[in-house]
């Protein structure tokens, strides 16, 4: 999956409707430099704006997935550095598609709640994940804490936050930080075979539930809009190619509309 490349920002490479956001310094485990929060940022404004979009995945070059935020940046800008980390990640999980995040080794700091921004984690069996924030003296940002409260449950997160554990995968998959637990050889036909299941789905349908169970799980629920998404699915022409499609039994050829 990863191309020979110089290392820098996050490289976005889209094709037949998937998108591939990976992150690119290897030497350095992928940590995230503020030229890299801004390419994230930038990379998810273009993956907003494209109808075509089905799915987005998100992994990293080498062999570590993140080591999070670059702690050298943090002591030259301690209040901004985290806000934009913040607001690069919360993009992620505002991108309007499904998004999958290829795990492909180490999860460290910061990066634990990239990952947990996208809608599913495929991981390595031999990666580990921590979170240190208690032990640099950081109180973490506010919707990183509400991510992993509402993705992990209140004891999962107690334990990564407040005692610092340095968890295994097989951890990680019991206590639902991943979707999926493989090993190297396997990740790439585990990751393609979510890519493949969205694929599947009605555009306007997997949009429209997406952001109606994020809105939810962030105490965000207001019925008119998902009454509206819903309103918007049963009067489009995708559902109407869905059930000619069963009615057929083939496969159905979905637009979008």
């Amino acid at each position: 999956m990863d191309a020979p490349t110089l290392p820098g920002p996050p490289r976005l490479a889209i094709a037949d409707g998937c998108a591939t956001i990976t992150l690119n310094r290897p030497a350095h485990h992928n940590r995230l430099h503020r030229e890299d929060l801004l390419a994230l940022q930038a990379h998810c404004r273009t993956l907003a704006a494209d109808t075509s979009l089905r799915v987005v995945v998100l992994t990293g070059a080498g062999p570590s997935f993140c080591a999070g935020y670059h702690l050298g940046e943090l002591d030259a800008d301690a209040s901004a550095g985290p806000a934009l980390f913040e607001q690069t990640v919360d993009a992620v999980e505002a991108l309007p598609v499904p998004s999958i995040c290829r795990l492909n080794g180490g999860v460290f700091g910061g990066a634990t709640d990239l990952a947990l921004a996208c809608d599913f984690r495929v991981g390595i069996h031999t990666l580990t994940l921590r979170m240190p924030a208690a032990r640099l003296g950081l109180h973490y940002y506010p919707s990183g804490l509400r991510r992993y409260v509402t993705r992990l449950g209140l004891p999962a997160a107690k334990r990564l936050f407040l005692l610092a554990e340095t968890l295994p995968a097989d951890e990680l998959l019991r206590i639902g930080y991943l979707d999926r637990c493989v090993t190297a050889d396997a990740l790439d036909a585990e990751v393609q075979h979510l890519v493949d299941a969205l694929r599947a789905g009605a555009p306007l349908a997997l949009r429209g539930m997406k952001t109606s169970l994020d809105e939810i799980a962030r105490g965000e629920f207001d019925l008119a809009r998902l009454r509206a998404r819903e309103a918007q699915c049963a009067a489009s022409e995708d559902l109407r190619e869905g059930q000619a499609a069963f009615a057929a039994k083939r496969t159905p050829r979905f637009s979008g509309r």
